[in-house]
């Protein structure tokens, strides 16, 4: 190997290493609570045991501490004192994170249903009516009100 040959080498892994860390700077310091969140609303959805019959204790359980803190965490971070922006992949993993737990709680009802909505649409319904087990039935229509 020459001396350019190493100089070349050596320069591609400093550009590696400077780009993984301009990766990991792209991200907000809510970036490792979402990415946790987001592997459990996955692993939850992955591993879903249909009822036999509606399941309304596990669906309150799937929006209160599911959605909810999801919701809390982007609530948390768009109140907070100083400005959070959030990356396109920690929206994605809000996203995704958001929809599974929708997802959940209906297949709890009995009904496959996958939602498109986004976290801060779900926020937003949250803050409105200070409920998100109200919030996850407005969104989702499930189970059906009289």
């Amino acid at each position: 190997m020459t001396r350019d040959d190493r100089n070349r080498s050596r320069a591609n892994a400093e550009d590696e290493a400077g780009d993984e860390i301009a990766e990991r700077e792209r991200h907000s310091g809510y970036y490792p609570r979402i990415a946790d969140l987001a592997e459990e609303a996955r692993h939850e959805r992955e591993t879903f045991d249909p009822p036999d019959a509606p399941d309304e204790e596990r669906a309150l359980a799937y929006a209160r501490d599911g959605l909810g803190d999801v919701v809390a965490l982007y609530i948390e971070a768009r109140t907070a004192e100083w400005d959070v922006e959030f990356s396109g992949r920690e929206l994605d993993l809000l996203h995704r994170a958001t929809n599974d737990y929708l997802s959940l709680y209906t297949r709890c009802h009995g009904v496959e249903f996958d939602t498109d909505v986004t976290v801060r649409e779900v926020a937003e319904i949250v803050l409105k009516t200070h409920n998100v087990v109200d919030t996850a039935q407005l969104v989702t229509k499930v189970p059906e009100r009289d």
